[in-house]
């Protein structure tokens, strides 16, 4: 059974970084596209990035883009999420998600398993 556990939120100020890892476990990846999405209060779920396990291939929402890096740890079986620039609208609950497929996808309802989330909140 696929498991996958977020980590790394937290506040920080405008301007600020955090990073965020998913550790991922029950299975291999190899096939698999890792996501992340976001949610804020009141909000649509939101895709923000993905990266392609085998072969590197990375997708970015424009709202991130040049801010926000998606990579991942073969060893430690993690994807990470790098995000820089951090601005107030990134507030939001964070959650790693995976698709079963090579082919990027960019709505939640592409995406097979899912972590809990983890917190981020930015101050202005």
């Amino acid at each position: 059974q696929v498991q996958l556990v977020e980590s790394g939120g937290g506040l920080v100020q405008a301007g600020g970084s955090l990073r965020l890892s998913c550790a991922a476990s029950g299975r291999t990846f190899s096939s698999y596209t890792m996501g992340w999405f976001r949610q804020a209060p009141g909000k649509e779920r939101e895709f923000v990035a993905a990266i392609n396990w085998s072969t590197l291939g990375t997708y970015y929402a424009n709202s991130v883009k040049g801010r926000f890096t998606i990579s991942k740890d073969n060893a430690k079986n993690t994807v990470y999420l790098q995000m820089s620039s951090l601005k107030p609208e990134d507030t939001a609950v964070y959650r790693c998600a995976a698709r079963n497929n090579v082919r990027p996808g960019a709505t939640w309802l592409e995406y097979d398993y899912w972590g809990q989330g983890t917190q981020v909140t930015v101050s202005s």
